[in-house]
């Protein structure tokens, strides 16, 4: 079992920045890779993700915007989140991708609101 706990979302005017937290526990060596989620009206997408390799990939609405990392020490992925744009508002969901065929793990979701 996996417990993934986000912390970071708020209110931020456009061109703003933030950095989203994802602390997991729990076992953490079951896991293949991290990564965002965001959902708002009309709209859902995979924003990053990180494997367990380090190789990353985003979206091409957030390249060259959003950069995710990872601190193995603290088991924690981050989002930094250059640049904010409106579009961006959304609720931001951290997932875990365990090994084999089972489900993702999911954090509690944060919102995260550009607006001026």
């Amino acid at each position: 079992q996996v417990q993934l706990v986000e912390s970071g979302g708020g209110l931020v005017q456009p061109g703003g920045s933030l950095r989203l937290s994802c602390a997991a526990s729990g076992s953490i060596f079951s896991i293949n890779a991290m990564g965002w989620y965001r959902q708002a009206p009309g709209q859902r997408e995979l924003v990053a993700s990180i494997t367990i390799g380090g190789i990353t990939n985003y979206a091409d609405s957030v390249k060259g915007r959003f950069a995710i990392s990872r601190d193995n020490a603290k088991n924690t992925v981050y989002l930094q989140m250059n640049n904010l744009k409106p579009e961006d508002t959304a609720v931001y969901y951290c997932y875990a991708k365990p090994y084999g065929l089972r489900p993702n793990y999911w954090g509690q979701g944060t919102q995260v609101t550009v607006s001026s």
